[in-house]
């Protein structure tokens, strides 16, 4: 995934994929840190219990794994067609000065 370092497009606080990630990995460390205690909620007074905690490690987490990784597969493309884009940007570039050093040395040379 992309780092979140500054970045001149956005805020890391825009860039849903961010928290995605960030999601992922609290929940990792919270279903690590409870170690078969249940998880209380905020919504509700029953806790999750062994079966649902089973069901986020089965099913929620691999969700949100499958989803970055798509993400990610994305994220390689795009980098791909850009990094095309400015190699053939460079290569115009050099073509140009090739140009006009070919047409500066054809103005100094004698007839």
């Amino acid at each position: 995934m992309a780092s979140s370092l500054l970045s001149p497009f956005c805020r890391p606080e825009e860039d849903p994929f961010l928290l995605l990630q960030s999601t992922l990995s609290c929940v990792e460390r919270i279903l690590m840190l409870s170690a078969g205690k249940p998880l209380r909620r905020t919504w509700i007074e029953h806790p999750y219990g062994e079966e649902e905690i089973t069901l986020l490690e089965e099913e929620v987490l691999p969700a949100i794994q499958q989803c970055l990784q798509r993400v990610d597969a994305i994220d390689a493309v795009l980098q791909e067609e850009q990094d095309a884009q400015m190699a053939l940007e460079q290569l115009r570039q050099e073509l140009a000065a090739k140009a006009e050093g070919a047409d500066a040395d054809e103005a100094l040379s004698p007839l």
